[in-house]
């Protein structure tokens, strides 16, 4: 097996299959597997950083850093695993180099995310801390998380 490469890469610098991957998968995991119907594709992917882990040069595993709403934090989401990848901890890898490029490109700002709930051990693991109940959005449980500037 190959190690994992870590890219990360603004909007305008991937490619268009890059980019048509990266929303493919994105499809596939918010929209499909969760049964959850919503605008994926928004305003903050003109303005993300893309962080995309790839395994035997497939992408295995995404997430995007966004500006938050509130100019104090800054954000991440669309955290995803690809299926044929799950269960191998990149999701720990993954969140792993968000927090490093966050660190590089912001490191005054603390980071504030909207995570799925059943998911607050996994990012409390990394410091994040509860700053909100759990609330519905889009159908699913979510909770706003903050992990302090370094």
């Amino acid at each position: 097996m190959k190690e994992i490469k870590i890219e990360i890469k603004r909007t305008q610098e991937l490619t268009a299959e890059q980019m048509l991957e990266i929303l493919n998968e994105r499809i596939k995991v918010f929209v499909v597997e969760q049964q959850c119907p919503y605008q994926e594709v928004d305003h903050k992917d003109s303005v993300a950083e893309h962080v995309i882990l790839t395994k035997n040069g497939q992408m295995a595993a995404y997430s995007r850093i966004v500006p938050h709403d509130d100019p104090n934090f800054i954000s991440f989401g669309r955290v995803l695993v690809v299926k044929e990848y799950r269960r191998q901890h990149l999701a720990v890898a993954l969140i792993e180099a968000v927090l490093k490029e966050i660190e590089r490109i912001n490191p005054k700002k603390p980071i504030q995310i909207a995570a799925q709930s059943y998911l607050q051990d996994f990012y409390q693991s990394f410091g994040f801390r509860p700053v909100s109940e759990v609330y519905l959005e889009d159908g699913i449980s979510h909770i706003d998380l903050v992990l302090n500037a370094r």
